[in-house]
């Protein structure tokens, strides 16, 4: 396992960015629910580009969805599922995570 952060280094209700594992092509980003985390690998299901408009920016300004910068599909967060856009019906690749002691852990090969 590999660990993002400290749960608490996300604000309730936004997003973090984080680059690819070692050797990696694809980074992942990290929403903050609560007190868990959802951890989605960033890319586009429609044309494979990353999410974020800027760092950290993946979501819609009110924070209820997940869009795309590239072409401006709405994702579900809680679900991955696209709500609207060129992709609507596929999802983005969900990240399974651990929570141990406040910091969020993905699997080592997540995003490769």
């Amino acid at each position: 396992m590999r660990a993002l952060c400290r749960l608490s280094d996300i604000a309730p209700g936004t997003s973090r960015g984080f680059p690819p594992a070692p050797g990696g092509f694809t980074g992942l980003f990290a929403l903050r629910r609560g007190e868990t985390a959802l951890v989605y690998v960033n890319s586009c299901p429609h044309l494979g580009a990353p999410l974020n408009w800027q760092p950290d920016d993946f979501l819609s300004p009110d924070g209820s969805v997940v869009v795309c910068a590239t072409h401006g599909a709405t994702f579900d967060p809680a679900t991955g599922l696209c709500l609207s856009g060129p992709c609507r019906g596929a999802a983005l690749e969900a990240v399974p995570v651990r929570l141990e002691e406040g910091v969020i852990f993905v699997p080592e090969d997540a995003g490769l």
